[in-house]
């Protein structure tokens, strides 16, 4: 027993003293629990309207009224068209289209049950689910309102909605996850191999002895790097032809765009990758500070929970997030058919962490292997 409690002593007095180990054991921890466990719900709390009011009456204003009142709807476009509504849908401007009806209050005052429409993105399928629950219970209390006072219970006439469904009709949740974890692959490859590679050249000691030769550093992070960015792009391919053919999932868009994202995006992946390796003396530093990376970057980045769904504070650190980039343009791409001209906003995004995350892991690098 005697021995035991010695062994303990030592293990105990070892974690003490490791400054880093006793920071990473309870620092990353307890910020997850504080970010993570109010950023991820499933409640969607926020919905953007595209309108296309053809009524334009009181009794439609009423209507709009009653959605934004409600705190989960905002009108972010105002159009008589229904086409530039529908494009606001893919290039994200909004979530969902509700068209009122030329002789809406007409029809309204006649107890004819006017019917409006509500085009949803059901790109994530729980979440389209979710909106047209809430259109509904408004639009029934607008009917309530509106009817209830001048008809008997029995003949009353609520509005009703015609909902249509654009980018996965059966709102399957199928391709919605499976893309979302293709991004999460590409990003562990990026970022967890690119920190333990040169970690591990740091322990073994190779790397002092390789900062002695002719080799450049650029040279040297450029030759670690591009293995690993060429790596990314064939575990993509591989995900991408399982999706295709093993769910039989298929792609609306462009495969080419993809390509063109994901090598922005394994840019930005590496360059995080190269920087968590310049603050970790070991590999197992490397994998527990790539763990709260990933971590977080993955929940706060809308592969399990819509990013829309976040209080806002935790939205704003979304658009600071690579992955919520890429993972958005996967799912534009493959499951709504979004060309370059709709992710290009996405990719700059992408491009310009990596054109600050590269230059910052550089200066690091030098510091650290000096």
């Amino acid at each position: 027993m005697r021995t035991i409690l010695a062994i303990v002593r030592k293990e105990i007095l070892q974690v003490l003293r490791d400054r880093i180990m006793l920071v990473q054991i309870f620092v990353p921890p307890i910020l997850q629990l504080l970010i993570l466990s109010q950023a991820m719900t499933f409640e969607v709390k926020h919905t953007d309207l595209a309108l296309v009011d053809l009524d334009r009456s009181p009794a439609s204003e009423r209507l709009v009224e009653r959605f934004t009142a409600s705190g989960r709807f905002d009108v972010a476009l105002y159009t008589a068209s229904g086409d530039q509504a529908d494009d606001a849908l893919l290039e994200r401007e909004a979530g969902a289209v509700l068209r009122i009806p030329a002789g809406f209050a007409r029809d309204l005052g006649r107890g004819a049950a006017p019917t409006v429409q509500l085009v949803l993105n059901a790109e994530d399928g729980a979440a389209a689910g979710v909106v047209q629950s809430y259109a509904a219970q408004i639009l029934a209390a607008f009917s309530r309102a509106e009817l209830a006072p001048a008809r008997s219970a029995s003949s009353m006439r609520g509005v009703a909605v015609q909902t249509r469904t654009l980018y996965n009709p059966e709102r399957g949740y199928l391709a919605y996850m499976a893309i979302g974890l293709l991004a999460s692959l590409v990003t562990l490859v990026g970022i967890l191999l690119t920190a333990q590679n040169i970690a591990r050249e740091k322990e073994i000691g190779t790397l002092e002895q390789l900062n002695v030769t002719p080799i450049t550093r650029g040279q040297f992070i450029a030759g670690k790097l591009i293995p690993f960015w060429a790596l990314g792009l064939l575990e993509l391919t591989l995900g991408l032809a399982l999706i295709r053919f093993v769910f039989g999932i298929p792609f609306v868009g462009s495969v080419a765009v993809v390509y063109a994202g994901a090598a922005v995006y394994l840019l930005a992946a590496l360059s995080l990758g190269l920087l968590v390796s310049t603050v970790a003396a070991t590999q197992q530093q490397a994998m527990f500070v790539t763990f709260f990376v990933l971590v977080t970057f993955f929940f706060l980045g809308g592969i399990f929970t819509p990013v829309q769904s976040m209080p806002g504070w935790a939205q704003a650190l979304a658009e600071l997030n690579p992955i919520k980039h890429f993972a958005a343009l996967l799912r534009a791409v493959l499951m709504k058919g979004a060309g370059l001209r709709e992710v290009a906003g996405g990719i700059g995004a992408m491009a310009l962490f990596a054109v600050v995350t590269l230059p910052l892991a550089l200066a690091r690098y030098r510091k650290t292997a000096a």
